[in-house]
């Protein structure tokens, strides 16, 4: 559906000028739209995952730790598909307010693709290096976006999520490097042609959404406040968009349809994209990847 047609529908939730917003930049914050209920719903479900974790020595397919991760002090990057490992999780990707919020950017019928919480953990969660989205996942179109909750404020220093205006309508990028090797990020090269100077910060208190779409460039630096930063992210498109090589994050969850109905027809954007590795023999995590891991580095042997 293309972007006018979108905004033909009434909206939901968001303000005509939102959706204007978002169409033309690339990306939208709207601040404290989720109410206290579902924060402190959220909040407790993250608890007892971070207690989960206490146990692991190394990272694993649902926790990604950060070095230095132990049990009276637990440090972790991500947790992988939160939707499949508490069911609060899943009632907040299907229930509340935020597929609303969705309807309104990509259209009436609304599809779940994935989902992860990356906890930016305090003093030193590691930074996010500039990339796009879509290629870790292509879709036959470009209305996939993401939606991040932030459980708690988020401030400039706990390194909130960055978006490069415009970005959306460039030139999509080169995630693998010079040998061939996936990397997850732009290059250095890269990133001096883009305006990564007009980066907005897109900080906000509790209950805000982040929403940035698949072809944005987006990143974030490292968190140096005595504060983590856990943003819970969520991944949709537009019914008619349908992926094409598998899923670095599969969910039991991927391809249902939480408002709407499901597409007749799939909609394929003319724009070509780049495609990923193989996903299906395993995969690490953005962080992971762009701090050089080795996925036999950090995933237990079976």
């Amino acid at each position: 559906m293309l972007p006018e047609e979108v905004l033909a529908h009434e909206p939901r939730v968001l303000t005509q000028a939102q959706r204007e917003f978002y169409f033309e930049h690339g990306y939208l914050l709207v601040e404290a739209v989720v109410d206290d209920d579902w924060l402190a719903r959220l909040r407790a479900a993250t608890e007892e995952m971070v207690d989960r974790s206490r146990a692991l020595t190394r990272s694993d397919r649902i926790f990604d730790l950060e070095p230095g991760h132990t049990a009276d002090e637990p440090r972790l990057r991500r947790l992988t598909s939160p939707v499949d490992h508490h069911p609060e999780y899943w009632a907040f990707a299907s229930e509340s307010v935020l597929p609303d919020i969705m309807a309104d950017l990509v259209g009436p019928d609304v599809k779940f693709h994935h989902s992860k919480l990356n906890f930016k953990w305090a003093k030193g969660g590691e930074e996010v290096k500039w990339h796009q989205d879509i290629t870790y996942w292509p879709h036959t179109n470009y209305s996939p976006l993401t939606a991040g909750l932030y459980l708690y404020d988020c401030g400039p220093e706990q390194g909130p999520l960055m978006a490069v205006p415009g970005t959306h309508d460039g030139e999509l990028f080169s995630q693998y490097d010079d040998a061939g090797n996936w990397v997850g990020c732009l290059s250095d090269t890269d990133v001096k042609s883009v305006p990564v100077e007009t980066a907005a910060e897109l900080t906000g208190p509790a209950g805000s959404i982040t929403i940035h779409n698949c072809r944005v460039v987006h990143g974030s630096r490292p968190n140096q406040a005595d504060l983590g930063r856990p943003l819970l992210l969520n991944v949709y498109s537009a019914a008619d968009a349908f992926s094409y090589t598998a899923n670095p994050l599969p969910s039991s969850h991927e391809g249902e349809i939480v408002r709407g109905e499901p597409a007749l027809w799939a909609h394929h954007d003319p724009r070509p994209c780049l495609v990923p590795p193989d996903w299906s023999g395993g995969y690490t995590s953005l962080f992971a990847l762009q701090q050089k891991e080795k996925w036999e580095d950090v995933q237990p042997s079976a």
